[in-house]
């Protein structure tokens, strides 16, 4: 089926602190540069994400504060936005979870489902703080890891190992409230018995078969979520709990039932339905042309620990609602690290985004180049100081930048910015127009392919040839005995600029419209490149620096900065 639409989903982050980059580099980054990608090629792509506001971390940290969960993520939606969108992350829509249409979408999810009796009702113990008078969700028991007896690990997770983990399984547990040991009461859920749909998620994953049919290409999907998903199923799905008892987030829409929540892990994914129905409310479109019909490609860009969420438990959801489509990829990045060591937020062992774009003023792209050519795409990857600066100094400021300014100053210089006839064309830039025409192709199935690393290697290698030609040929020697050959080089030189204009900006969004307005570019798009798009007598404005080298002291700065945090 011929693919009209995409729908393309970040995670949405907890809005219970800033983003730092490591979130950057596994959900937003990577998805952007599809998505800016897509659009290039003239599809019609909503992309889609929003603040995470419910949920056990949410309380938490209001607790910790001293104020109310909405002063929490009213303080943490602002920021992040604002994050997001000053680094050049265009969302169709940046959405939060405690929006009425949120709340109303979730709440007609949940009893949709419950009508199809796809949730069993169970009492069960669960723990609960008497001191603070509440049952303690996941996130508020805190106790040693049974894995790697790590003494803070969660009760959904270890952040040490990484491991998934019930309440149950941790040694010694406490109320993260009180400190207290937390006694067990009976209380009433809603669980979904994932092992039900073992059979069709089975050959979805691992296949990409559903209902009978091929779906997507599952050899086309990454190792490591394939691997993660396999695993689950293959150990035996098991039913889990769809409510908690919390009195902050989506209320269960039962009668009678109160202070009972829908479990952040059904309620947030549906926050990705929830934004685009407020989009369309917005832009007079469809909605539903995003989430139910078969022509529309649905991709979700993740980090590997939610993996679980957005290939079992949020399908399975989707499924047996029955009216919605799943997706047909899930880009799951692995982890990126800091100078060798794990990222903690904890113990402020990060690198926090509003920060680096205020010491960085500017030089947003230089930081989206370092962490897309460092993506953990396979495995876990490590960011430092010296080789972000290494990769400015290097590439973007002596391959990229200054091949262009090079061609810009030069045309400046010798024709006051009209760009000259291309004339007769020898061997050599036959060679070169002809490897031109293969860049886009090129970049383009890698990025297709999620393969972003390589993409970028690929339009580095664009930039490179370009210099390597006027390195060769050397223009400014031959304009004083052969100004018509000078003409050629430069004006095939300026095709190469052109090119490297379109296919930087799903990488280099800020520097691309730098380049393109240098070059007086209006309305070109990706199909465009490679080819001849400026011709003799065109007019090109002067040479600005398209990237700052970035200085030591500045570096020292940034490492001492994070060494002493």
């Amino acid at each position: 089926m011929t693919t009209k639409r995409y729908t393309v989903t970040s995670a949405l982050p907890y809005a219970n602190g800033p983003l730092h980059i490591g979130h950057i580099a596994g959900a937003y980054l990577p998805a952007d540069i599809y998505v800016r990608y897509l659009k290039r090629k003239g599809y019609d792509v909503v992309f889609i994400c929003g603040s995470d506001e419910h949920g056990a971390a949410i309380t938490l940290q209001a607790k910790k504060d001293g104020v109310t969960p909405q002063e929490i993520v009213d303080r943490y939606h602002n920021l992040n936005k604002k994050s997001f969108k000053d680094f050049g992350i265009d969302f169709t829509i940046y959405h939060r979870t405690t929006e009425k249409i949120h709340h109303q979408t979730a709440q007609d999810f949940f009893n949709v489902l419950e009508k199809k009796d796809v949730f069993v009702k169970k009492e069960s113990k669960q723990y609960y703080d008497e001191k603070d008078n509440q049952f303690l969700a996941d996130r508020y028991i805190i106790g040693e890891c049974p894995k790697c007896n790590f003494d803070e690990a969660y009760g959904d997770q270890c952040e040490k190992c990484g491991s998934d983990l019930s309440p149950d399984e941790l040694v010694n547990p406490r109320s993260a409230i009180s400190g207290n040991t937390p006694i067990k009461k009976g209380t009433k859920h809603w669980y979904l018995p994932m092992q039900r749909h073992e059979e069709w998620l089975k050959k979805w994953i691992e296949h990409g078969y559903l209902n009978g049919e091929q779906h997507h290409n599952a050899k086309a999907w990454r190792s490591q979520v394939i691997g993660q998903c396999k695993s689950w199923i293959d150990g035996g799905l098991k039913e889990r709990a769809m409510t908690r008892d919390l009195d902050w987030g989506v209320k269960v829409p039962i009668k009678n039932i109160a202070n009972k929540v829908l479990y952040v892990w059904l309620d947030a994914p549906i926050g990705y339905i929830s934004a685009t129905k407020q989009w369309a409310n917005e832009n007079s479109k469809d909605w539903e042309d995003y989430w139910k019909k078969e022509e529309t490609k649905l991709v979700h860009f993740i980090g590997k620990d939610n993996i679980v969420f957005h290939c079992i438990i949020f399908p399975i959801i989707l499924k047996a609602h029955g009216d919605y489509i799943l997706p047909t990829n899930v880009p799951a990045n692995e982890f990126l690290n800091i100078e060798g060591k794990k990222i903690s937020t904890s113990r402020n062992w990060a690198i926090w985004l509003h920060e680096y774009l205020e010491n960085f003023k500017g030089q947003e792209d230089s930081l989206r180049y370092s962490l897309c050519a460092t993506a953990p795409e396979s495995k876990d990857t490590d960011f430092t100081w010296s080789d972000f600066q290494a990769r400015n100094n290097n590439e973007l400021v002596a391959i990229f930048g200054n091949f262009v300014n090079r061609v810009v100053v030069l045309t400046n210089k010798y024709w006051d910015g009209i760009v000259p006839a291309q004339n007769e064309l020898q061997d050599y830039d036959k060679q070169i127009l002809n490897t031109l025409k293969d860049f886009p192709e090129k970049i383009g199935n890698s990025i297709e392919k999620f393969r972003f690393r390589e993409a970028l290697a690929e339009f580095m290698n664009l930039a490179r040839m370009g210099n390597k030609y006027l390195a060769d040929t050397e223009p400014w020697k031959l304009k004083k005995t052969n100004e018509r050959r000078t003409e050629t080089i430069l004006n095939i030189s300026i095709q190469i600029t052109s090119s490297l204009a379109i296919l930087s900006e799903p990488f280099l969004p800020f520097s691309s419209s730098k380049l393109k307005k240098m070059l007086s570019l209006e309305d070109i798009n990706w199909n465009d490149a490679g080819k001849i798009n400026i011709f003799k007598d065109h007019k090109i404005g002067a040479a600005t620096h398209l990237f700052e080298k970035i200085e030591d002291h500045k570096i020292e700065d940034q490492r001492s900065k994070l060494h002493t945090s």
